[in-house]
């Protein structure tokens, strides 16, 4: 808030000279240190304005009116007393919010001149409070003025600021002010104020916030956005805060979509059979048409189909999984299109966006599409061929521009057969087949996979584990592994949680499973020959039991004894203390 009359020294130049011209006398306009401002007369500007009068307005905030200078009381004390030509002073105060803010002091050096005003004194008070009351309701205009342009300014600094469009508009639908977002998003410049402004709501929630059409001249988009009353510097008007549907889309995703990168580099095997697996993600990868990935579970589906994503032109965009066999089969369609607000009950009362809608650039993974129910099939179908897709309860189409990799392992012609699949989307699906064969028919990648895993959990666990006994590495390529790679990197995870600070992967940890078809001269140490020769002859678990029973009898129960125990039989403590509970031992 300004607080010195120099601000408006233009009028009051004006109002000075107008004073003047009525009382024909010198007038002087001053500040509340009777610094002059304006004025007629000898005294310069920026000097200090003298007079009794003055100083006595300055204590009463009371026009005051000396007839008699050099006689009246007030003059007593002043040094120029004697020499004071003034015939008359009149000091008229100008207030703002209850100070004084500046003067009005009139001096008459003329007889005439006085005897003129006093004829008319009231009237002439009058006219110069009625002029101090004037400049202080200008100084006042002035200032809100002044308050009213600062607002704005800082206003508008802070919405460019936002990341978010601001437009302002009047009762006409008239854009008054636009930040720069805004004006980016729309595609014109500042222009657009005093155009205007057509905005339609599209019955339609996301994120909390309302569907917008918006027109400005011949630019048309869809936005997120509120309608705010907005009433300020006068004006009753209506603020439009907007943010764009693609960059809150990119933010939905960046929710639900898993972002880890895999290339070709993170498919693991040397046999033959992954060899060619790459070459042909390499060459499909470009390509737009989709793709269906079939094997048994665990064989690594969605890892293939990461890796097509990131070596195709929609690496950049998003790569948006649904398992549509995790899903409950009333949620499953809201949660493939999406739906709008009230589309049934429980509904979010701002809709949500669907994962097909989330995917939308990108690519969409559909795994376990072979548990899918018949009457999605058929929407599904009707997506891959229209490219279109629409949310529960609303029947505005959304257009898609996405890839659809879609797995199962179960067998889909099978289904076919029993009516349970769509034979018209089987092959809509299976543009471009992928088959992934079982860990079991492809044993050369069992290995460098294990190497893989060891690295991964290395980190996890802290641990610094380099080898795989050989005794271990045998038992993984006999064994038919079901669960596939899934059921190998739990398998790798379990003996890291068995293993002490030893640097290898040793037979001690491997799970029982494993061990059922192993000759025990294999996994222990003998003690005996007498024992040695029953390990031939006798189920494994059964000597297993009676080797530890022997061993407590002999070495002892304690701490220390178990110890022994352990080291002879090449095991881990914590496993010992697993098989003795076992064998309520």
């Amino acid at each position: 808030m300004k607080t010195d009359l120099l601000v408006i020294k233009d009028e009051l130049r004006k109002y000075a000279k107008t004073i003047s011209k009525l009382f024909s006398m010198d007038v002087g306009i001053c500040d509340k240190n009777l610094i002059r401002i304006t004025g007629s007369g000898p005294q310069k500007i920026g000097e200090k304005i003298k007079g009794r009068a003055n100083k006595k307005t300055l204590e009463t905030k009371e026009t005051t009116v000396i007839l008699n200078p050099r006689e009246d009381e007030i003059c007593n004390g002043c040094s120029e007393k004697k020499c004071c030509l003034e015939v008359l002073e009149i000091s008229t105060p100008i207030m703002y919010e209850g100070k004084i803010i500046g003067l009005i002091s009139l001096v008459s050096f003329d007889e005439n001149q006085k005897k003129r005003v006093l004829e008319n004194l009231k009237n002439y008070l009058d006219f110069v409070e009625q002029m101090a009351e004037l400049i202080s309701v200008r100084f006042i205009e002035y200032n809100e003025n002044l308050e009213k342009t600062e607002r704005e300014n800082i206003l508008s600094t802070i919405l460019n600021t936002i990341q978010k469009g601001v437009l302002r508009f009047n009762s006409a639908g008239i854009i008054t002010s636009a930040n720069n977002f805004a004006l980016k998003k729309i595609d014109l410049d500042s222009s657009v104020v005093g155009k205007k402004l057509n905005l339609s709501f599209q019955n339609d929630f996301l994120m909390e916030e309302e569907v917008y059409k918006l027109e400005v001249e011949e630019k048309e988009l869809n936005v997120l956005g509120k309608i705010l009353p907005f009433e300020a510097f006068g004006k009753n008007e209506k603020i439009f805060i907007f943010d764009d549907m693609t960059k809150v889309n990119d933010g939905i995703r960046g929710l639900v979509e898993t972002s880890n990168s895999v290339s070709l580099k993170n498919i693991i095997g040397e046999s033959q059979f992954t060899n060619l697996l790459k070459e042909r993600i390499k060459h499909v990868a470009p390509s737009k048409s989709t793709v269906l990935i079939t094997g048994e579970s665990g064989t690594g589906k969605e890892l293939v189909a990461r890796a097509l994503h990131y070596h195709s032109s929609r690496r950049n965009a998003p790569f948006v999984v649904i398992n549509c066999a995790a899903i409950p089969e009333s949620l499953l369609e809201s949660e493939l299109f999406g739906y709008v607000r009230g589309a049934f009950t429980g509904a979010d009362k701002n809709g949500r966006m669907g994962k097909f809608e989330l995917a939308n650039g990108g690519v969409i993974f559909l795994d376990e599409i072979g548990d899918m129910p018949l009457y999605l099939q058929a929407k599904i179908l009707r997506v891959l061929q229209e490219r279109k897709v629409t949310r529960v309860g609303s029947n505005r189409n959304i257009e898609l521009d996405i890839r659809i990799i879609a797995a199962t392992n179960v067998d889909l012609e099978k289904k076919i057969a029993e009516k349970e699949f769509r034979e018209d989307l089987y092959y809509r699906l299976k543009v471009i087949p992928f088959e992934i064969a079982p860990l079991r028919d492809r044993k050369e990648d069992i290995l460098p996979i294990t190497r893989n895993l060891i690295k991964k959990y290395n980190k996890i666990t802290e641990k610094y584990i380099s080898f795989i006994d050989i005794e271990v590495e045998k038992l993984f390529l006999k064994y038919s592994w079901p669960g596939n790679i899934r059921e190998l990197e739990n398998v790798v995870e379990f003996m890291f949680n068995l293993s002490d600070n030893s640097d290898i992967l040793s037979l001690s940890t491997i799970p029982d499973k494993l061990l059922e078809n192993k000759s025990i001269s294999n996994a222990f140490k003998k003690s005996d020959e007498k024992f040695e020769d029953n390990l031939e002859i006798e189920e494994f678990h059964e000597i297993e039991k009676r080797y530890i029973k022997k061993a407590l009898e002999l070495f002892g129960k304690d701490t220390e004894a178990k110890k022994n125990i352990a080291n002879k039989m090449g095991i881990g403590l914590t496993t010992l203390y697993r098989k003795i509970q076992k064998y309520k031992l």
